[in-house]
């Protein structure tokens, strides 16, 4: 299914973004991954782990930055959103900043997509919105819901 196909990962450069660039490259033959972070350190590690594959594309950029989401996600076909403050006491302490990169960059994620008709996008959460009472999972279950009732929305992308 990611056969000649392009890819956009938000967060790309953390682990779970790294592993899911190893097992499509491995998998699948896709035009392009597009790894998208904001860590210019990680995208070099990255780059290097990976030899410089020609079908990976770093781009420095941050959910929260709606026009930059937006650039990032023309001509993608799928978009898997790993991106997201994600430490509990992190979130704690800095509450607007985790608004504004869980749910407001979800927001843009979503926002881009049906913007360019990406066929899907895969928003991955945490068990920790399941009876949020922090933060992190308040915002993380916001973002669930913002994914989930976009698919009420008379569009192209599929919300998962």
């Amino acid at each position: 299914m990611f056969d000649d196909k392009i890819i956009l990962i938000t967060g790309g450069t953390g682990s779970w973004g790294q592993e899911l660039s190893k097992q499509i490259l491995e998998r699948f033959s896709p035009k392009e991954i597009r790894i998208f972070s904001r860590g210019e350190h990680k995208q070099v590690e990255m780059r290097r782990k990976f030899r410089n594959n020609p079908r990976l594309r770093f781009i420095i950029g941050d959910v929260r930055d709606e026009k930059r989401v937006l650039q990032s996600s023309r001509g993608v076909n799928y978009i898997f959103h790993l991106a997201a403050l994600k430490h509990v006491p992190v979130c704690e302490e800095n509450g607007w900043e985790s608004v504004l990169t869980n749910i407001i960059g979800t927001e843009n994620v979503i926002n881009a997509a049906i913007a360019y008709d990406v066929e899907k996008v895969v928003d991955i959460s945490t068990d920790k919105a399941v009876d949020p009472f922090n933060m992190y999972g308040v915002s993380k279950s916001l973002a669930e819901k913002l994914i989930i009732n976009t698919n009420n929305r008379n569009v192209k992308t599929r919300f998962i």
